[in-house]
This record gives structure tokens, sequence and C-alpha cells, in this order.
């Protein structure tokens, strides 16, 4: 009997510094017991009843960052199943933001925050299949894309995505 597919519904958000050549990264160092300890990550988290996929990003973004959107569009998202430890499916949008009032924090709960030069976004370490999907938020194709990347707990299996 197949389980029953109930993903996760969460936000990632890629910040983008002003004259856009840097993203905003957390770099997760804070938690010993953190699934993504060591490794970098855009913004973001799970939706919260009563609030749309937007207003779930700007949330998560000022609450991580201190910072209030006032420009982001939708990228694309993102269908993990039997993804980290706990083998959680997963369904995130992925947002790229252009434009925000204020001044990033520091830090955040999980990490310090740090502008990664986009150009070694892929240097850092992160999840592996982060790795296929990071180039999509940042390319000039406006049409978002919509990717299957199935996991075997720590390990991408594969990764299929199409623009439509």
């Amino acid at each position: 009997m197949s389980k029953n597919y109930c993903p996760i519904l969460s936000t990632l958000g890629y910040v983008l510094s002003p004259d856009k050549k840097q993203v905003l990264m957390t770099y997760r160092v804070f938690r010993k017991d953190d699934e993504q300890f060591g490794k970098y990550n855009g913004l973001g988290g799970h939706m919260e009843p009563g609030e749309d996929i937007a207003t779930c990003m700007i949330r998560e973004i000022r609450e991580e960052a201190g910072i209030e959107v006032t420009e982001m569009s939708l990228r694309g998202t993102v269908n993990w199943t039997n993804f980290g430890p706990k083998g959680e499916d997963w369904f995130a949008f992925i947002f790229l933001v252009t434009a925000f009032k204020g001044t990033p924090a520091a830090s955040s709960n999980e990490g310090p925050l740090q502008w990664v030069p986009r150009e070694k976004i892929m240097d850092f370490p992160m999840w592996p299949g982060d790795r296929y999907f990071l180039p999509l938020v940042f390319d000039d194709n406006p049409r978002p894309f919509h990717g299957y990347l199935p996991y075997d707990h720590d390990n991408p299996v594969s990764w299929s995505c199409i623009r439509i």
C-alpha cells in the first residue's frame, strides 16, 4: 500500500543585494540538531494556516532577516519526496526577491546571514539537490520552473523539470 502524499508546504527565497551581484544566505550552524547543519540555504519556511504563499514568503524573510520585501517574483516550485533524515515530502514555492527595505540582520535563529557572490553560490556547502534548481532561480527565463526532486533521505535520486 502506498502512503498518502501530503507534503509540507513551504517557501524558499533568495534575496538579491541592491546591485544584484550577491545573494543573502543563511549559514545553518547555530543548532547541532539542525537537519541542515553546516549548509547554506535561502530564507523561508513552513506555510501557516490563514496565509497565502506570497504572504508566507514575506513573513519568513521578515522573521529571519528583519527586512521588508517590496518586490519579488515566483521563480518556480520544487517537489521533494522522501527528503532528509525523516524522509518527509516537501513542496516549496521558490521566490527571487529583487527589492527590499531595511538592513538585513546579522543572523537568524539558524545561523549567520551572509551575502554570497552570485557567481560563487554553487561553491558553498548546500543540499546536493539545490544545485539542480538554483541556476533556474537566477536565469533570465521569465517562465516559472516546476521541478520534481525525489531523495533517498540525504541524496537526490533524480531531477526532472518543466517550464510552461
